[in-house]
């Protein structure tokens, strides 16, 4: 069964995930537009976004566990899966920039000083954008084992974006709790494979 799995996975092109990828991005945009998010649609569509970025990004994540405990090798899905998730932190960055805050450039700078969960938010993007942009094959030649170095900054990005959705909100919710678990998990089991890859190499 894994095998087959396996099989069929290299013959499915990476295209597909990026169409699939963006159609709930497209659903709550048609939500919104018919009223269909609630009475705070701006605040609904920034918590929507934001959760679906953490949902890819942790989907990402999730491919080297699968191969190593699983046997299941999806690892070429891998950078369009991190690739959406970025996308929606975009989204995300820029409905709370272009609805919520209007271009105010001012007030958006203050809010990303004064308020921490803001802060955290764009030092998240601020690790994501170099990932993005190295994340094509000609990038991966070129930087060679430094590619592998800068893109563990998805670990601690992936962490801050946990503690980023628990901090906005008022009252601590069991599904940020839950998301924010989720980030250190998956980030700790990985922690916990390089020092045995570190000693199998030695």
């Amino acid at each position: 069964m894994i095998d087959r799995i396996n099989q069929t996975a290299r013959r499915v092109p990476e295209w597909p995930f990026y169409v699939l990828g963006l159609i709930p991005a497209a659903w709550l945009l048609w939500l919104g537009i018919n009223g269909g998010l609630g009475p705070e649609p701006i605040k609904a569509l920034e918590h929507e976004l934001g959760v679906l970025a953490l949902k890819f990004l942790f989907a990402s994540l999730l491919i080297t566990p699968l191969r190593r405990y699983a046997g299941l090798n999806l690892i070429k899905f891998r950078r369009p899966l991190g690739l959406l998730g970025f996308i929606y932190v975009c989204l995300h960055l820029l409905t709370w920039l272009a609805l919520d805050m209007s271009f105010l450039w001012p007030q958006i700078a203050e809010d990303i000083v004064l308020r921490p969960y803001i802060t955290i938010g764009m030092v998240v993007f601020a690790m994501l954008v170099p990932l993005a942009a190295t994340s094509t094959k000609a990038s991966i030649r070129r930087l060679g084992a430094r590619w592998t170095q800068l893109h563990r900054l998805v670990y601690p990005a992936v962490i801050l974006g946990g503690v980023h959705f628990v901090m906005q909100e008022k009252v601590w919710t069991v599904q940020s709790l839950v998301y924010l678990s989720i980030a250190i998990l998956l980030v700790a089991s990985r922690g916990l494979w390089l020092p045995r890859r570190r000693a199998r190499n030695a």
